[in-house]
């Protein structure tokens, strides 16, 4: 019979470490999942009432909240944008920052390194509110630098923010410049714990520099790869509200390249006023990210059994 374990001192040190965790975890995370509701009713904050009490005496309305998200001529423009610029985001935000890791940690002067390390995780700091100033500096029609430059070289001043064509290569060169150091960063920290042994036992059989890359370093950060790659997966529907719709300054002509889910949603709620519609566009991008993350570690897994998040 098998002897029954007992909470010892160390279980109690253990688990009063992980009581702040857990408790940000029912307060942050799971208590607020009630507000689901929300996405099922028309609500009304009702005189004298908190919000609790408003919320379930309003009315049910079903799924009517989620259709709205379908019944705008914009619905395939939206999911389209959102999707696909995800796509492009997910695949450049693992090629660059690998990219980059691998010609950081070869770099022979650690101290260059880091300053460069520096420099461009620097921009993840900055919010887009900060970022779109800058753009409009550079892309103003009257006093932009882009069209300074432009006229010093003989050319006519662009409407940038007329001209829709040109956003798509923006909003994908911001985005990345603004993110691929945090990438950068989690893909040095993998390779900096890659054991130096292995590299050294290259070298003496002759491996050249990228050989040593080749078959060692990509290798040894395939799980690493792998993994954000899932979770970039999860938010393929939803977007950075911040550089969809600070940074183009919302403009009218532009909603064709720039319009995704989340800026849909806030002109809505601003619009009609109303949380559910919000509620229910969150509920649906949690379900079908859940779901993109579930296929793509099934994926995953077919491929390499060893390699799946789950």
């Amino acid at each position: 019979m098998a002897k029954k374990r007992r909470f010892t001192k160390d279980d109690m040190e253990l688990t009063l470490l992980a009581l702040p965790t857990v408790v940000w975890y029912i307060l942050f995370t799971y208590l607020p999942m009630f507000g689901i509701i929300v996405a099922f009713k028309r609500y009304r904050p009702l005189p004298d009432s908190n919000f609790l009490v408003s919320l379930i005496k309003s009315q049910p309305v079903g799924i009517d909240n989620f259709k709205f998200l379908f019944a705008t001529p914009d619905a395939w423009i939206m999911f389209r944008n959102t999707v696909l610029y995800n796509c492009v985001f997910i695949i450049l935000g693992i090629v660059i920052p690998v990219t980059l890791a691998i010609m950081l940690s070869n770099l022979h002067s650690k101290r260059l390194a880091k300053g460069y390390q520096t420099i461009i995780f620097l921009p993840y700091f900055l919010s887009w509110v900060v970022v779109s100033y800058f753009v409009f500096s550079f892309l103003s029609a009257d006093k932009g630098i882009a069209n300074q430059i432009m006229n010093m070289l003989g050319k006519e001043s662009v409407q940038w923010y007329m001209e829709k064509k040109y956003w798509p290569y923006i909003l994908i060169f911001l985005n990345l410049w603004k993110g691929m150091g945090y990438g950068m960063v989690v893909y040095l920290a993998s390779i900096s714990g890659i054991d130096k042994m292995l590299y050294e036992a290259a070298i003496i059989d002759g491996a050249s520099r990228w050989q040593q890359v080749k078959y060692i370093t990509l290798p040894m950060l395939k799980n690493m790869i792998i993994i954000m790659f899932i979770l970039s997966v999860g938010r393929i529907f939803s977007s950075d509200f911040g550089l969809f719709y600070q940074v183009p300054r919302n403009s009218g002509p532009l909603v064709d390249v720039t319009q995704t889910i989340d800026v849909y949603v806030y002109k809505a709620l601003m619009g009609m006023n109303n949380i559910g519609f919000s509620s229910a566009a969150a509920f649906l991008q949690s379900v079908l990210g859940f779901i993109t993350i579930l296929t793509a570690n099934f994926i995953v897994k077919k491929i390499d059994p060893e390699s799946g998040l789950l």
